[in-house]
């Protein structure tokens, strides 16, 4: 019963030495102790003189008594503490153990070695007791104990040995070492060679220190010392085993092969050459021990024994690498110079092991500085609100008359109809005001639904909307047109704190809302923006809001901008950013893609981007740009294997119908890529059009974009279409707008911007340093340059189903990809690479926009003709 007790006992010890509650518990212990000595150490610099008379006088017994009273701010406890320290240790440097404590603690918490902890320990220490010194000599004078009973006796012993100067040239000395030492500055300069030619050792050199090389030196080595008994004996062997584990792989005890002492395993050699012999003898790196593990090894007395003091009969496995050299047998020089020859298992070094190198590399870098991705552009100078008009000449006061004489007209409206109100109240805001009744229970919501008509005639407004019931409200809302609108200046906008504020990744200040809220959202949590709206109703000056927010708010290192502008004219003005915002084609004139076949292969491009971006994610273990970008700038991520810094990619369309109508499936297919997968990359799409229709806003793409605005649209099939809600046809116009994401429908009056504000702020930003070229996108290589150019094309380079397809065309006399598909059941990317090959063979004509193309080749015999002469080329 006695052994299974003890048992039990260390299995439930072993249990609690396992928990990592316990090791979290006993870190945050060790940090609350650095607290409580910071305190009772600030509080001493006040205190020493009232306090340290009671200190020293008393006794530990006569300090516990009640009759004794400090003014320490953490009693007598903090006191005793703190003189402790300050007076009888190192004086002010006695703050170095709150370090060691903090370190402590954190390295228990995080599991990090042992062996850091040790060092910083160690430096700190002496790094304490040279501070002391130093301070104790510049402060001997003052009466507080600066450098405490430490620095003051071997202040007073040194100066005594070697007096004041020379006890200031040592500390001179220890402080430049010590910064040789940590910085390892340039001194080539100060100790450069004489103009003569002449080294500073003139024939001399420096002796070579190889003594832990050297073969002797191994034989000449001490042997280890019996290990102490004992928990704390096993502890200091598990350490010195921790510390000598590097020294341990670099005695080798078989000499390498050479080319000097074995000419018959190097036929090649030539003398004079040097060659970099393969270490046969090095040990693979083990992982250093942690605190946890060198306490945990202590529970288990029988494996720690084993480990310090192995048998001295047992072999001892030395890990190699076999080498392709063959190697010398048993008269080896190692056995002449009398070191003893250790019986030895031959093991393998895995493979896999030669992985850990990029591993390796990219540890490195964690010592270098953060990674500012602002640096190339550091004087860079956010654009000024001043910039901005604030049109306050334009602001119009609300006329209490006109809300009064809404409201009571609501009222009388709703009795006429026998619906009964409790209550009615207004918000006033810049373009409608919203008006919330609370009607009294067993009032159907349909019947003020259906009364929608009949108040805005009674009203006169241009169109009401009423919102039954306001979502997390038990009212009604109904939404009247104010006769007087006021403009939301885009400067009012920004230059709020929840615009300057906002910590997200790409504010974007839309305007305000009905209660005169400023609404900011993020374009990165959307994550794409659809856009619709009749002619004139602001969808471009939305656009221009969007775009100047991210100028204002965004470095260009951090954002690039892709815009594709069919009708030319709307986003003109950004081109002069093409070296700061703007990402293009590398081929590409113009950073404004205004032509359709340019528009598809910048979409091709984005999503050869978005792969390569995806890859990168990969490599680097994480799971979107924020945490990507994050472990680049702490240089967790070597730019030698490719890791770079992404910056956010925006995508703006300003009219889509126009490519749907010329491209059709070549524009929506990348499109509905990029919605569906940009996101986590960080890609993101807004896109603007005027004809919200089905064939246009497909079920692909508006799966993909939540977040959908629609202006002023002519019908409520429209607003069905783009917002799943109708009421977007009741709006206003001039920039009042719908905004959902989900479920939830915002009605916001857009912020205006005009165009010389545009301008202004564009010419602010080209005025300053740029980069030296744009950040061009991936390039795209066309399908007809891929299958050959010209006549150059060969048969073997066709498709197999070309020559079925040929005659498929020429006999219908009907060149249009779609048929190919169709009638041959193949995909459209293989069905349009066909139809290419055949336009580089001139078999059909140029693409005519959505129209077949023409054929070239009349009757079948001709293109038989033509491709028997193809086939024996």
């Amino acid at each position: 019963m006695t052994r299974k007790k003890r048992k039990s006992k260390k299995r439930g010890f072993s249990q609690f030495m396992n928990d990592e509650r316990t090791w979290k518990i006993a870190g945050l212990s060790c940090l609350f102790i650095a607290l409580y000595l910071t305190i009772a150490f600030v509080s001493y610099f006040f205190t020493w003189e009232l306090d340290q008379d009671k200190v020293i006088n008393n006794s530990w017994a006569a300090m516990l008594e009640n009759n004794i009273s400090v003014d320490n701010w953490l009693g007598r406890l903090g006191a005793i503490t703190s003189n402790a320290f300050f007076y009888w240790g190192f004086g002010i440097a006695s703050f170095g153990f709150v370090a060691i404590l903090v370190k402590l603690g954190l390295s228990l918490i995080r599991k990090t070695p042992i062996m850091e902890l040790v060092k910083f320990a160690v430096h700190t220490i002496l790094i304490m007791a040279l501070f002391s010194v130093v301070i104790e000599f510049v402060m001997s004078s003052s009466k507080f104990s600066w450098g405490g009973v430490m620095g003051q006796s071997v202040f007073i012993w040194m100066t005594n040995f070697i007096g004041k100067l020379g006890l200031l040239l040592f500390i001179v000395m220890i402080l430049a070492v010590s910064a040789v030492w940590l910085v390892n500055p340039n001194l080539t300069p100060a100790f450069a060679e004489s103009t003569d030619g002449m080294k500073p050792f003139g024939k001399f050199s420096l002796p070579s220190f190889d003594f832990f090389h050297s073969s002797d030196a191994v034989a000449k080595r001490p042997s280890k010392q019996a290990p102490k008994r004992g928990y704390f004996g096993k502890l200091e062997a598990l350490l010195s085993e921790n510390e000598e584990e590097n020294e341990t792989a670099s005695i080798a005890p078989v000499e390498n092969i050479s080319p000097l002492n074995n000419p018959q395993a190097f036929p090649d050699y030539i003398p004079g050459m040097d060659l970099e012999l393969p270490d046969i003898n090095a040990q693979p790196r083990q992982k250093p021990k942690v605190l946890q593990d060198l306490m945990l090894d202590l529970v288990n007395p029988t494996e720690v024994e084993n480990k310090v003091s192995p048998t001295q009969n047992e072999a001892v496995s030395v890990p190699i690498e076999t080498s392709s050299a063959p190697v010398a047998e048993s008269n080896s020089p190692s056995t002449a110079s009398g070191v003893p020859e250790l019986p030895f298992e031959m093991v393998e070094k895995p493979e896999e092991e030669s992985k850990v190198l990029p591993v390796q590399e990219e540890e490195d870098l964690s010592s270098l500085a953060p990674y500012d991705p602002t640096a190339d552009l550091s004087a860079y100078e956010y654009p000024s609100v001043d910039l901005l008009e604030d049109y306050a000449d334009r602001k119009v006061t609300i006329d209490r008359e006109e809300l009064e004489a809404n409201k009571n007209q609501i009222v009388e409206t709703l009795s006429h109809y026998k619906v009964s109100i409790t209550g009615i109240r207004a918000t006033i805001g810049p373009t409608v005001t919203l008006y919330e009744i609370i009607p009294k229970p067993g009032t159907k919501i349909k019947s003020i639904k259906n009364l929608e008509n009949d108040i805005a005639l009674s009203l006169s407004a241009l169109g009401i909307r009423i919102i039954a019931p306001i979502p997390g409200k038990g009212t009604i809302g109904i939404e009247v047109p104010n006769k007087k609108k006021n403009i939301v200046a885009f400067k009012e906008v920004i230059n709020n704190d929840k615009f300057m504020k906002a910590k997200m990744a790409l504010p974007i200040a839309l305007g305000k809302t009905i209660a005169n809220e400023i609404f900011v959202a993020d374009l990165a949590k959307m994550p794409h923006l659809l856009i619709a709206g009749a002619t004139g109703q602001g969808k471009s000056v939305g656009i221009n809001a969007i775009l100047m927010s991210l100028l204002y708010k965004q470095h260009p290192s951090q954002v690039k901008i892709v815009m594709i502008d069919p009708k030319k004219v709307e986003l003109f003005p950004y081109s002069k950013l093409d070296k700061h915002f703007l990402t293009f084609l590398p081929d590409q004139e113009e950073p404004i893609i205004t032509d359709t076949t340019k528009a598809i292969h910048t979409l091709n491009s984005l999503t050869i981007e978005m792969d390569a971006r995806y890859d990168l994610l990969k490599k680097a273990r994480v799971r979107n740009i924020k945490e990507y970008n994050k472990k680049f700038v702490q240089r967790q991520l070597n730019p030698n294997n490719g890791h770079k810094y992404m910056p956010y990619i925006v995508l703006v369309i300003d009219e889509f119908a126009d490519l749907i109508m010329t491209a059709g499936k070549e524009i929506e297919l990348p499109i509905a890529r990029l919605a569906q997968l940009s996101r986590a990359i960080g890609i993101h799409l807004i896109i603007a059009t005027q004809r919200p229709t089905t064939n246009i806003i497909t079920g692909m793409i508006k799966a993909n974009f939540p977040a959908r605005i629609s202006y002023k649209v002519t019908s409520n099939i429209d607003s069905r279409t783009i917002l799943d809600h109708k009421g977007a046809e009741q709006l206003v116009g001039m920039g009042d707008m719908l905004f959902t994401i989900g479920a939830d429908l915002i009605r916001i009056q857009c912020a205006f911007v005009d165009t010389p504000e545009v301008e202004r702020v564009i010419d602010h930003i080209d005025a300053q340093q740029s980069y030296p070229e744009p950040y061009f996108l991936p390039e795209v290589v066309d399908d007809a340059d891929i299958s050959g150019k010209g006549q150059n094309l060969k048969w073997k380079d066709l498709d197999s189903m070309f020559e079925e397809a040929a005659r498929l065309v020429v006999s219908g006399q009907h060149g249009s990809t779609s048929m190919i598909q169709r009638k041959l059941q193949l995909g459209y990317n293989r069905a349009g690479r066909i139809m290419d090959q055949m336009h580089t063979l001139g078999i059909v004509g140029d693409t005519n926009g959505s129209k077949p193309r023409e054929v070239l080749f009349h009757t079948e015999i001709e293109l038989n003709q033509y491709l028997s002469h193809l086939k024996n080329q």
